[in-house]
């Protein structure tokens, strides 16, 4: 089993920034691919971003290129999601999400990849 437990979540004006958080603990983190989905009101759950287990490989949502960067720190058991020039169509819950190793490429953009999942942290832009 994986917690995943996000944080630095919060409001913003458009055009601002944030960093989420996401912090693991149980099994050994660096086994997993990690995941960056969101979900709005009455929209279904949608990938942002991934990121293989060592860190080499990188995955984006076309509507995040350029402006989110997912990265890790296996050492502290921890993936962040560092949000750039925020939009008031970004504002959704965000959640955190561990997958097999693996993953790479176009799966790691597939929801039912991954296997554990944390709780959210709700991201508001305002216009």
């Amino acid at each position: 089993q994986v917690q995943l437990v996000e944080s630095g979540g919060g409001l913003v004006q458009a055009g601002g920034s944030l960093r989420l958080s996401c912090a693991a603990s149980g099994r050994t983190f660096s086994n997993y691919a990690m995941g960056w989905f969101r979900q709005a009101p009455g929209k279904e759950r949608e990938f942002v971003a991934a990121l293989g287990w060592s860190g080499g490989s990188t995955y984006y949502a076309d509507s995040v290129k350029g402006r989110f960067t997912i990265s890790r720190d296996n050492a502290k058991n921890t993936v962040y999601l560092q949000m750039n020039s925020l939009k008031p169509e970004d504002t959704a819950v965000y959640y955190c999400a561990a997958g097999p190793s693996f993953l790479t490429g176009q799966a790691m953009g597939v929801s039912r990849m991954y296997a554990y999942w944390g709780q959210g942290t709700q991201v508001t832009v305002s216009s």
